[in-house]
């Protein structure tokens, strides 16, 4: 089982019967205020999900696809996103914020 708990640590976000969160399939999640630091999310699914204001920092994004997500205020700093799919115009507005 995997939690993925707030930025703050307290409060569970989404509770996974899994053992790898790669290729995981997130398609309209909410995981608004996420803490997924270092996460192995490699081709994961978080199309049409809400990933607002969490916490991707260093994160696996590798064959990820974010088309359709809410990325805003979402910190991708450090995160890995080579073949990652998204929409650029979602993108570019989170990397001015910084």
């Amino acid at each position: 089982m995997i939690e993925i708990y707030d930025k703050k640590g307290f409060d569970p976000v989404m509770v996974i019967e899994a053992t790898s969160l790669k290729n995981f399939d997130f398609r309209g999640a909410n995981l608004k205020d996420a803490n997924m630091v270092q996460y192995d999310l490699r081709g994961a699914d978080f199309r049409d999900a809400n990933l607002q204001d969490a916490d991707l920092r260093l994160a696996d994004l590798s064959g990820a696809d974010l088309t359709g997500a809410n990325l805003s205020g979402t910190d991708l700093t450090g995160a890995i996103l080579v073949d990652a799919k998204m929409d650029v115009k979602k993108v570019i507005p989170i990397a001015i914020q910084k």
